[in-house]
């Protein structure tokens, strides 16, 4: 069963990611360490406790639909419940509409927990609290007041309407249409495909954000607006009213994330009301939404990045607490009498320890972007800019990063597990099947490395990104600089790997500077990897540095493992992203 890491993730938080300097200078306002720790444990005993023990009844028994109502998971209304009443829907919200105010780190560092005891029942917080933030943001006042307490409180859930049969990522040629009404609202029509946590019935009232295109608007994304489409109308005091034209028509049919109701939802077609139109109303400007829902967009990238992370946290303690239980021949120097647990051999703890690595570096990569974020809301002018930037330039490495070493890290767990792995009942496969949707959504990985290269580096003329790659070569000199045992060869591989980065990132910028943007995307996603790897080997150094005695030795020889079993596979990818666009221009020809 899973237990929340809490210390783990303190000390991530506040030792690698940033957040003990931020709070010693006052950076974080009244949040004390006492209180970080404290929300922490709470957020942990939740998870472990209360979420992950209906983990797996809500991936055999799913979301479902009967007679035409869809339903959650036995037990998941009444964890919904505890769970709002907690506050934890409140964290980052703004106060003034009941939220808690607390930094984007805090929140994290709970969706992590959340997600490891169970990413399905997670996913509807965690679009809930997007919404919120995009309607806190862009949202007319008489909006926020009318809506925007009850999502806080968690009364209400929210959903994000995107994605189209025919629009996929391409949101220019999305079909849905908006209408202006004399009394400033608007009616909606389309069909929305792949909506999280759309329809159910354990709050009164569902609040979706949807994009649509009024009829006068112009071509592609330039012309789309956002609009707010409750599924009950309110009346004038605030109270639930009647149905809106919408409903969800179908659950789509899932590999993971079973719990997860996941709809396609109608709009407009004239099953409730007195006339066909969802009721919907303009956030922000005409023409404007996907500048909006980006707002909202940007927020859930990070949070999948967080999934990532979640479930290489679970898998890996599942496939330990299995390979210490598990008994088969004998390893090399085993003494104990009888077959040797598996954990003793080799490529068994070979493979333990790469997942364990790589879910230390994902982390940090996160909380770290979730750190810049939080300075950039916290810090004024210049410095603004640069934690803005910094911000900008590590989330889609956080998406990526993290979910695909959730993918690989759950595959892993079952092969630790072996035959038994592919076996339902051990739970093992469950976090493969439920991660293999994080590197897809919100903006595919590849997506992800496309926006990185050509949108992310040339940042300030590409100087964010220089800076950055500065710091980190600093982290790496304080390796060398320093007396402590364990580290081998780290300082070396850590200079390789961030050379390799360096060289590349010039590279890139290079290509982008003389108009060659089909040479620097046919290497992004190799290189979106190689930052990502140089990451975690320059913050599990950091994280080793630190002073905190009770687990330096245990955090060194994970770094040295790192860096001296992983890191290097920064200089293939190097090759990959400098010399692989004349090889893929040839082979294309191969997909006909």
């Amino acid at each position: 069963m899973y237990k929340a890491p809490v210390e783990e993730i303190a000390f991530t938080l506040k030792h690698v990611a940033g957040m003990a300097d931020a709070l010693e200078n006052g950076r974080l306002g009244d949040l004390s360490d006492d209180l970080v720790d404290a929300i922490l444990h709470e957020a942990g005993r939740f998870a472990s406790d209360e979420v992950a023990p209906l983990a797996e009844i809500g991936d055999k028994q799913g979301a479902r639909m009967v007679d035409g109502k869809v339903l959650v998971p036995d037990g998941w209304a009444e964890l919904y419940r505890h769970w709002a009443e907690g506050g934890w829907n409140a964290l980052v919200a703004p106060e003034a509409f009941g939220g808690q105010g607390l930094p984007h780190m805090l929140n994290v560092a709970a969706l992590e927990m959340w997600n490891s005891g169970s990413m399905a029942f997670a996913l509807g917080p965690t679009l809930t609290m997007g919404a919120s933030e995009a309607l806190a943001t862009h949202g007319s006042a008489e909006l926020k007041e009318k809506f925007l307490h009850k999502m806080v409180s968690g009364e209400w859930t929210a959903s994000m309407n995107l994605t189209e049969p025919h629009a996929g990522s391409d949101l220019g040629v999305m079909k849905s249409r908006a209408e202006r009404r004399d009394d400033g609202s608007y009616r909606i029509f389309g069909q929305k495909i792949f909506i999280t946590w759309g329809e159910h019935e354990i709050t009164e009232n569902i609040v979706h954000l949807v994009l649509a295109r009024l009829p006068d608007a112009p071509a592609g994304t330039r012309g789309i607006s956002l609009f707010l489409v409750p599924k009950f109308l309110l009346n004038d005091d605030g109270s639930i009213g009647a149905r809106n034209d919408l409903h969800c028509h179908s659950l789509e049919h899932k590999l993971g994330i079973h719990g997860s109701p996941t709809c396609t939802m109608i709009y407009g077609d004239g099953k409730f009301g007195s006339e066909p139109g969802a009721i919907g109303y303009l956030i922000g400007e005409e023409n404007k939404g996907l500048a909006c829902m980006f707002t909202m967009m940007n927020n859930a990238r990070l949070a999948v990045g967080m999934q990532g992370v979640a479930i290489c946290e679970a898998a890996t303690q599942k496939a330990v607490a299995y390979a210490k239980e598990r008994t088969q021949g004998k390893a090399p120097g085993w003494t104990g009498s009888g077959m040797s647990p598996i954990i003793e051999h080799p490529d068994v703890a070979r493979t333990l320890v790469t997942m364990k690595a790589l879910t230390q570096g994902a982390r940090a990569i996160c909380y770290s972007c979730a750190h810049a974020i939080d300075m950039s809301h916290h810090t004024e002018g210049a410095e603004a800019k640069n934690w803005a930037e910094r911000g900008a330039l590590l989330t889609p490495i956080a998406k990526s990063f993290a979910t695909d070493a959730g993918v690989d890290v759950a595959s892993m767990g079952i092969q630790v597990h072996g035959g038994m792995g592919f076996i339902e009942e051990t739970g093992a496969a469950r976090y493969l099947r439920d991660a293999r949707i994080a590197p897809i959504y919100e903006g595919t990985n590849g997506i992800q490395a496309a926006d990185l290269v050509t949108r992310k580096l040339p940042l300030s003329e590409g100087a964010q990104v220089r800076g950055f790659i500065a710091e980190l070569k600093e982290i790496a000199k304080a390796v060398r600089g320093s007396n402590l045992e364990g580290f081998g060869t780290t300082a070396d591989r850590l200079d390789a790997s961030l050379a390799d980065l360096e060289d590349t990132t010039e590279w890139l910028l290079a290509r982008l500077a003389e108009g060659n943007a089909a040479a620097a995307l046919a290497g992004a996603t190799a290189y979106q990897r190689l930052f990502g790897l140089a990451l975690t080997g320059t913050y599990l150094a950091k994280g080793a540095l630190a002073d905190d005695d009770l687990g330096r030795d245990h955090r060194i020889a994970l770094c040295r493992f790192a860096a001296e079993n992983m890191v290097a596979e920064t200089a293939a990818l190097k090759d990959r992203v400098v010399n692989g666009e004349a090889s893929l221009t040839a082979a294309r020809a191969l997909l006909g």
